[in-house]
């Protein structure tokens, strides 16, 4: 999947960018065989009033700057041609890997096409690797239905692999990301079948996989979300798995910080305690959400804001960043135009420092931040000043 000061003035922020669109870069390009003609519509759609605590500041002198060697994961959707492109060159130099998101698995083994030429003539120019992301993701949402065929239908598997392989030749992916998600869970022994029979075909082919996985803290949290990704199986199988330490605070939920450092912490734990801290990629957000109070379950969504975007809305109101040190993570309030009162949690230096932090401490692998488009330039600024990103 975004140091900070307890007041605004102190908070900075720079603006990035978003928007636009262009098919001038052979966007029709054919699919490949095993491939559908439907293309995919975007997967991602669009505690209130911490107390103000004292802040925590840290000094340079403080903190420390050792650089680090990681891989740094950048995921992108490439819903239209310029702006993908323009995201790319954005982030690309800090970046070990794009991660395209993503390939639709049909119930057949087909897959649905993404139009990802022009943005991957971009990272083939630079110094990162483009990564294809596989998803059973249909509809608006994951369906446990896909995946559940995958798993048992062998001529769909078979298909499914085939594709996989061929796309990547085809379009010149160098690493695979496997992300089925909302499996049943009664289905983990059939995903993790799946992943010995995929991973390893697709490893002889010269390329290295991983897989995400959704934040656990123990192996006997079930749940559609949780329960059929197995972290110990993974870790054996994967070249390296990806935590999607984020969406505690989500959209449709009660108002929070999307990856309050102590839960992230939690997952990071209990993964290490499983697999080897160097296959490990921890998630990072670039990203908040602006709720509209009081909350109540089956509000309209809360509003995606990039860090910029929320340093500026908190300037046009007229609000205070506070920053909540429990959570690691800044937020305001403030009363739209309508005499709405709304609260905004995001992301700053400071909460991006806090999760660096966790992946020198734990030595893992690198950082996967969702997603690209999202300006954040502090965040990249820090990367740079605290790590050494690896390349190809």
């Amino acid at each position: 999947m975004k140091k900070a000061v307890a007041l605004l003035a102190a908070f900075t922020i720079v603006l990035g960018g978003c928007g636009g669109g262009s098919n001038n870069m052979k966007e029709s390009e054919a699919a490949p065989k095993n491939m559908s003609n439907e293309t995919r519509n975007s997967p991602r759609l669009e505690q209130i009033n911490s107390p103000q605590k004292k802040q925590q500041d840290i000094s340079k002198a403080e903190t420390t700057h050792s650089k680090t060697k990681i891989e740094t994961l950048g995921f992108l959707e490439p819903l239209e041609a310029k702006q993908s492109v323009k995201d790319v060159k954005e982030a690309v130099n800090d970046l070990t890997y794009v991660a395209f998101f993503s390939y639709q698995v049909n119930k057949d083994g087909s897959l649905k096409p993404i139009k990802d030429y022009a943005a991957l003539q971009e990272v083939k120019k630079s110094k990162a690797m483009p990564m294809m992301v596989l998803t059973n993701f249909i509809d608006g949402n994951f369906s446990p239905e896909i995946a559940h065929t995958i798993f048992t239908d062998k001529t769909a598997s078979k298909t499914l692999i085939g594709s996989v392989i061929s796309t990547m030749k085809q379009k010149g992916y160098k690493s695979l990301n496997i992300d089925f998600e909302h499996i049943k869970e009664k289905d983990r022994e059939l995903y993790n079948g799946f992943l010995e029979t995929i991973i390893p075909l697709v490893q002889k082919e010269g390329f290295k996989v991983s897989t995400a996985l959704a934040p656990k803290t123990s192996d006997e949290q079930k749940g559609p979300w949780h329960g059929a990704h197995d972290y110990k199986r993974h870790g054996e199988l994967a070249d390296f798995v990806v935590l999607m330490t984020y969406e505690w605070g989500w959209s449709g939920g009660p108002p929070m910080a999307v990856a309050p450092v102590p839960q992230v912490e939690k997952v990071v734990k209990y993964a290490t305690s499983v697999i080897p801290s160097e296959k490990i990629i921890m998630g990072a957000p670039l990203y908040g959400y602006d709720w509209t109070l009081p909350y109540k379950k089956g509000n309209k969504f809360a509003k995606r804001v990039a860090p910029a975007e929320a340093h500026d809305l908190a300037l046009k109101e007229g609000a205070t960043v506070k920053y909540d040190n429990d959570a690691q993570a800044p937020f305001f309030n403030y009363k739209d135009d309508a005499g709405k009162e709304h609260v905004v949690w995001f992301e700053n230096e400071q909460s991006a420092e806090a999760k660096n932090k966790l992946v020198k401490k734990y030595k893992l692998r690198g950082l996967a931040y969702w997603v690209l488009g999202e300006p954040f330039p502090e965040n990249w600024t820090l990367l740079r000043d605290e790590f050494k990103i690896a390349h190809k």
